[in-house]
């Protein structure tokens, strides 16, 4: 028989108050930097790039500059892609390919299409490892008009603007082993429920908007990430994280009403992105080169699609 997991923090069938969050605040341990690994690269793409500065997040006395890449030649009328990464901290593929694809390959659509990049939505869940923001937060089920969220309304306001140019946005994400013996443990524990253990898929997948369905943009998607690294295949029940896989690795959810960052520009072509970095059957790199196949497959689908 299985022991069930239990969340050191809280107590079981209460919801956390201030006690319980000063505590998961504790347990916190700062382990990487986001200056050196996001700032750093924006400043060093400068002459590649506009850089924007669109606000920053601040919690305590840690402050936090958010910065975005864009197209220097951005033209109204060409198609605009938003590409973003780090939404959730911890994972780590979705910040590097953002960046990788800034470094690497945005040179090759120049002139054709309007880039914007985020590389990381969520700096102090970047440095922390974590999914949740300081105020143990999912960003991610928060990009909704007025939105107290600091990571979600900053890249909101920063889109806003643009709104009715963005043809496609791509939403970079990963699932690790972490999300069963932290995340989800922890998010129970968070509002006071049991914890039902799940499942977590091994290999690439895609998230469409089930309010928007684009079967043949996801398509383009899966194709050019198997010759890179593994489809996650569905369940014994036909599923991928208790959703029925449409196509070969993909399922879809509806993103406005979940307030999903995928669905906050209107654009007609959009998806999230999830790779699993733990499977035996791929390594790191390969998901960061996941990421990056993705973001060029969307944005080449992009650029021969019409608007």
């Amino acid at each position: 028989m299985n022991t069930p997991i239990t969340y050191p923090i809280g107590t079981p069938g209460q919801p956390w108050g201030t006690t319980e969050l000063a505590a998961w605040r504790a347990r916190q341990v700062r382990q990487r930097s986001y200056a050196d690994d996001v700032l750093a690269v924006a400043q060093r793409l400068g002459p590649r790039f506009e850089r924007l500065r669109h606000g920053e997040v601040v919690y305590g006395d840690a402050r936090f500059p958010l910065v975005a890449l864009r197209s220097p030649d951005w033209m109204p009328g060409r198609p605009a892609v938003l590409i973003t990464g780090g939404v959730h901290g911890y994972e780590t593929s979705g910040v590097l390919g953002a960046v990788r694809f800034a470094e690497q390959h945005a040179p090759a659509w120049a002139g054709r299409v309007n880039l914007l990049i985020v590389p990381c939505v969520s700096p102090w869940a970047y440095e922390h490892i974590h999914r949740w923001n300081f105020d143990a937060i999912d960003p991610n089920r928060n990009f909704h008009p007025g939105s107290t969220v600091q990571e979600c309304a900053a890249l909101m306001q920063l889109v806003a603007p643009l709104r009715g140019q963005f043809v496609a946005h791509i939403d970079l994400h990963e699932t690790t082993d972490t999300d069963e013996s932290e995340y989800r443990p922890a998010l129970a524990a968070r509002d006071g429920k049991p914890f039902e253990p799940g499942h977590i898929p091994d290999g690439f997948y895609l998230v469409d908007d089930s309010h928007n369905p684009q079967p043949a943009f996801q398509q383009a998607i899966i194709e050019a990430v198997q010759a890179v690294t593994h489809i996650a295949p569905a369940d014994d029940k036909g599923q991928i994280i208790g959703s029925p896989m449409v196509a070969p690795g993909v399922i879809r959810y509806p993103f406005g009403p979940l307030g999903l960052c995928a669905g906050i520009t209107g654009a007609r072509f959009t998806t999230t992105t999830e790779v699993y970095p733990d499977s035996p059957n791929t390594t790191a790199e390969q998901c960061v080169a996941a990421q990056v196949a993705a973001v060029c497959a969307a944005v080449d689908f992009v650029a021969g699609s019409p608007s």
